[in-house]
């Protein structure tokens, strides 16, 4: 190496910001995690211990207390329509109620009557409104409490880049959500490839079928496996895009006031390093002093 000096002094001041970045990263992190969702009453009462209580949920349908919207969603996801109850929107119950219950009905006596299609879309627009009812709770749960980071990660929960909408990182919604469609695509090419080569391989091992087909049982089989395998990738790639946005979701809502004035600074200037011994004034000999980088941070 042509100039020792230079690349000690220049590692040395990467290792140095990296150092710097860690260590305000861990404080902004711990900082960011220790608040609670909501600064009320209902907040500071909530324990860690306790994930679901039905007596706070119970109670605060009842409007004796404060619930958590976690709580409250959690709570209207098994007992339908307690998220407008406490939200005092018992207007919309029977409309809840009629759509979810209606289309349930319909499904159900389609589905006696041997239409199969037509049931299922009844099937699916029950499983809408029941979507619709957990959305309609979060979304009128205290709407002016903005940042509210129960509400960003509820919406990431329910509707994948909704929580970045919330957040108003609008330029997040092309990376998670072309990711996770490129995703769906994948997931879709690799199951018809893995339908097709499944069904290469019965043709091909049917005694009852005369099989003369270019792909043999072998390479079939092989490729079956291989799409299959591709296939479940995909999928555990999507969960985790998945649940990666609602974390994202959940952090920046908490970062969304964190601000940098003019007091943090970051100034990195060239130095002149003088050797050990001239600084000493012990023994000098005939050593040049070296050009290297000098690292403030201000704050």
């Amino acid at each position: 190496m042509k100039h020792p000096k230079l690349f000690r002094t220049i590692l040395t001041t990467a290792l140095l910001a990296v150092f710097a970045c860690l260590d305000a990263s861990a404080q902004f992190k711990e900082n960011a995690f220790s608040q609670q969702y909501n600064d009320d009453p209902a907040s500071a009462a909530d324990s860690t211990d306790v994930l679901f209580s039905f007596k706070d949920y119970f109670g605060g349908l009842r409007h004796r207390n404060e619930i958590k919207i976690g709580t409250m969603t959690a709570g209207s996801a098994l007992f339908i329509g307690g998220s407008q109850i406490y939200n005092r929107q018992t207007w919309k119950l029977p409309i809840v109620y009629g759509t979810i219950g209606g289309s349930l009905g319909a499904g159900l006596a389609l589905n006696a009557k041997g239409n199969k299609q037509a049931a299922t879309y009844c099937f699916i627009g029950a499983g809408v409104a029941y979507w619709a009812t957990l959305m309609d709770g979060v979304i009128n749960y205290r709407p002016n409490d903005y940042p509210h980071p129960g509400t960003a990660t509820l919406y990431s929960l329910l509707l994948p880049g909704l929580g970045q909408i919330y957040n108003h990182d609008y330029w997040k919604l092309p990376i998670y959500l072309g990711a996770m469609g490129f995703g769906v695509h994948y997931y879709l090419d690799c199951q018809s490839n893995y339908l097709r080569f499944r069904n290469i391989y019965l043709q091909a091992n049917d005694p009852d079928v005369a099989y003369d087909g270019p792909i043999s049982s072998d390479q079939a089989l092989y490729y079956r496996n291989v799409y299959r395998r591709y296939r479940d990738y995909s999928v555990l790639a999507i969960a985790v895009l998945y649940l990666l946005q609602v974390i994202d979701a959940n952090v920046f809502s908490y970062m969304h006031n964190f601000e940098v004035d003019d007091d943090i600074a970051l100034r990195v200037a060239p130095a002149l390093i003088a050797p050990e011994c001239q600084i000493a004034s012990v023994n000098p000999v005939s050593q040049q002093a070296a050009f290297g980088l000098k690292l403030g941070i201000s704050f």
